[in-house]
């Protein structure tokens, strides 16, 4: 991608292909391994002389626009292979690498059209691009963000991870009045939840054996390096104030689905 190029033009004495040839010949003596391309330019349709001034202004903004969405491309390019870890070898053209790929669509852009009609039909072409980009961009960062909260839910702390494979029936109580919450509550704070979980709502309860009693202390299910789950049983009225006071305290209280 960093490659420099030079464009060189050559007054032909004789015939082009000799001169092509004779161009090979000093190159490869000097420096055998640079690569050569050669580029037919077409015969254009210039038009009057006053069209062509005014369009060689628009030819700098045209060549900006141009080089500013190829730029974002190989970024995006670059983050792709950065987050896979697989280089692609660079990009290309319909299969055929950026720097071989020195050609010109006659169905695109006929030379028996004014070079101002070229010019705006390779804008509204590299326009359909960029915006096709910012599509494929969004759908790549969407499918990125959904995949991380999966892995999260795998692999993540008590706080993200999927509970279900921790959580039994028999942890949950679950009636007409009675509802049971799981509290993620970081090691350092286990102190603090024991001693104040039940001051957090009204009706708080727990389980012991196949009776309810209040109050009471809350169940311990599993503890991973940063966080310890917890149950805790209560009325169904005071869940929500209970959540948002366990939530003040840094508690992170949820409802098991």
């Amino acid at each position: 991608i960093s490659t420099r190029y030079w464009i060189v033009s050559l007054p032909v004495q004789g015939s082009a292909a000799s001169l092509w040839s004779d161009l090979q010949d000093s190159i490869s003596r000097h420096s055998f391994d640079t690569p050569l391309y050669r580029f037919n330019v077409p015969n254009l349709h210039v038009g009057m002389l006053d069209s062509l001034l005014s369009l060689s202004d628009d030819l700098f903004k045209a060549n900006s626009f141009v080089e500013g969405v190829w730029h974002k491309i190989r970024r995006q390019i670059e983050e792709l292979e950065r987050a896979s870890g697989v280089e692609s070898g660079g990009p290309t053209v319909d299969g055929v690498p950026v720097d071989s790929y020195l050609t010109r669509d006659e169905t695109k852009y006929p030379t028996m059209l004014p070079l101002r009609e070229i010019v705006d039909g390779i804008h509204v072409q590299v326009s359909k691009i960029e915006d096709d980009l910012k599509v494929r961009i969004a759908e790549y960062s969407n499918v990125r963000s959904q995949l991380n909260a999966i892995n999260r839910k795998q692999t993540g702390s008590l706080a993200v991870r999927d509970l279900s494979n921790l959580v039994k029936p028999e942890d949950m109580v679950t009636s007409e009045h009675l509802t049971t919450l799981l509290a993620a509550v970081r090691k350092y704070s286990r102190k603090d939840w024991s001693s104040n979980y039940e001051t957090l709502a009204n009706y708080v309860l727990s389980l012991i054996g196949d009776h309810l009693r209040v109050p009471g202390s809350s169940k311990k299910l599993h503890e991973d390096n940063e966080y310890v789950l917890y149950t805790v049983t209560l009325f169904s009225r005071v869940a929500d104030h209970f959540k948002v006071k366990a939530r003040e305290r840094g508690f992170q209280v949820s409802s098991f689905i």
